[in-house]
């Protein structure tokens, strides 16, 4: 039986993976930032997941403003780093596992959730950018990867709750998929950050967390706070932070923390992670 191991929140700032990739991770700037991610690069090695499902969003790559899935599930065999605007990362293409993907799909929505079914699709760094922080800069990925696009980008995005739900409702369709697979579930995004307007630049550090305290020992309760919470205390792009609820509610109400980083700034945003291990 296919079992949720471990969770694992990460934010996906965009100018981390071209920091990566350029060779900058020993900069004066970037080092502390990849510092708190070497624990990860050690652990994950031991805990060998034979797939990820990574909760990210897409950033116009994939999708655009003709077509705006709340939630889509990749379920191709493969899928291509995007070519955001100045080429495609010098990451290796992601392999998918179509088998638990069509598996998930159907299980999630006949547990009353509609997926948007994705086959043939680039993923940007919403994506990539986590893989990059955890596996590091490897020929190919160690494991094989399900993408689930969730819209916090156009109004209005999924509620906390509905996230953490869909979470719920993803753990029971990998507990009931019969093959024998260490599944690791990922939400990323986040934390504090606005990137225009008068609040460009926002970040609250109490806020952050709190948020990091919630999301581990009350989540139920964070599940229940409001978008406009967010967008107040968060910045507009802190809404975000709905996806690390989709990977909280696939986990126990009771986990152990293995790990927790914070790091202000990296371009302008706060830098959030978290490893929750699965009691099972």
């Amino acid at each position: 039986m296919a079992r949720i191991t471990a969770g694992v929140a990460s934010s996906h700032v965009p100018a981390i993976g071209v920091a990566v990739d350029l060779g900058k991770t020993e900069d004066e700037y970037w080092a502390p930032l990849f510092r708190g991610y070497e624990f990860t690069k050690q652990w994950i090695v031991e805990e060998k997941p034979d797939v990820v499902l990574l909760v990210y969003n897409d950033h116009a790559s994939a999708f655009g403003l003709d077509m705006i899935p709340t939630f889509a599930i990749g379920c191709g065999e493969n899928f291509k780093p995007a070519d955001e605007g100045w080429g495609a990362r010098p990451v290796p293409e992601v392999q998918g596992c179509p088998d638990l993907a069509w598996h998930i799909m159907q299980s999630v929505i006949q547990d009353d959730f509609d997926l948007t079914v994705v086959n043939e699709m680039d993923v940007d760094h919403g994506l990539t950018v986590p893989l990059s922080l955890m596996f590091g800069q490897p020929e190919e990925w160690p494991c094989k990867v399900i993408p689930l696009a969730v819209n916090v980008v156009v109004y209005p995005p999924p509620s906390g709750q509905r996230c953490y739900n869909l979470g719920k409702a993803l753990r029971r369709a990998v507990d009931s998929f019969d093959e024998d697979f260490n599944v690791q579930i990922w939400g990323t995004g986040g934390m504090s950050h606005q990137l225009q307007g008068p609040r460009a630049g926002l970040i609250n550090k109490k806020w952050d967390k709190e948020f990091f305290d919630r999301l581990v020992n009350e989540p139920d309760e964070l599940a229940a706070m409001p978008h406009i919470d967010y967008l107040r205390e968060a910045g507009s792009e802190g809404v975000e932070l709905v996806m690390w609820l989709v990977m909280r509610g696939a986990l126990n109400r009771d986990v152990k923390e293995l790990h927790r980083f914070y790091h202000v700034p990296a371009s302008n945003t706060a830098v959030g992670h978290l490893i929750l291990e699965n009691n099972l």
